[in-house]
């Protein structure tokens, strides 16, 4: 009897016979995706450095207090 496999979230895994090799244009748009992701991911953290202004969260800081003096 054949045994089966799950990835940690509980998906059955294909046996390995089953899986076919993949073609040239599926490992490009694989790379091309995953650029364009972590280029996306570098521009918008770059974006957020460059622009931050260090007084954005004093407001944040004092609700936060008024709402631990409420409570506590």
């Amino acid at each position: 009897m054949e045994r089966l496999r799950y990835e940690p979230f509980g998906e059955r895994l294909a046996p390995e016979g089953e899986a076919g090799p993949r073609s040239r244009a599926s490992k490009y748009l694989l790379w091309t995706g995953t650029g364009l992701f972590w280029s996306l991911v570098a521009a918008i953290v770059i974006a957020r450095a460059v622009f931050f202004e260090p007084g954005v969260f004093d407001e944040f800081s004092r609700v936060a207090a008024l709402a631990k003096d409420l409570i506590f």
